[in-house]
């Protein structure tokens, strides 16, 4: 294999992909990480097709000790992951669009800490669905970071 990176016709086709790699990369990932945030958001406003819809509400419901009702806990987180998402995809409103990701993602964590035995099979090493779900969270965090990191002045 390691003749393999050292040929002519790699020599060749590295410079090209890693160029295209830079080309589009930023951009492939800005949209990419808008559509699941958009595509997670726009499920959570019909009930029942969002699996990570129940943990939370009890989430947010257990931190902010039942004062808010759950359609609007619901719809608020909804409309909160569609902005994120178009804001993204769109490219628009950049700064703002990546503070409301910030501003999200510890809250997504919780459920680690509140309802531990939801989140692992074995605690603390075996996620369940649901926890697999919050720690993929991790990467979108990082996706973030590297979109904020190249925005320009």
């Amino acid at each position: 294999m390691s003749n393999f990176f050292r040929g002519e016709w790699f020599e060749k086709v590295d410079p090209v992909i890693r160029g295209w790699m830079q080309r589009y990369g930023l951009l492939l990932l800005r949209i990419s990480v808008g559509l699941v945030f958009f595509w997670f958001g726009f499920l959570k406003f019909f009930p029942g097709l969002s699996p990570a819809q129940d943990l939370a509400v009890r989430t947010i419901s257990t931190v902010s000790f039942g004062l808010i009702a759950e359609p609007i806990i619901i719809n608020g987180l909804a409309l909160w992951e569609v902005l994120i998402g178009l804001g993204l995809i769109s490219g628009k409103f950049m700064r703002e669009t990546l503070l409301l990701l910030f501003l999200q993602m510890p809250g997504t964590f919780l459920p680690v800490f509140l309802f531990p035995n939801e989140v692992f099979t074995q605690i603390p090493y075996a996620p369940t669905l649901e926890g697999q779900y919050i720690f993929k969270n991790f990467v979108l965090i990082s996706a973030g970071i590297v979109l904020g990191g190249a925005l320009k002045r």
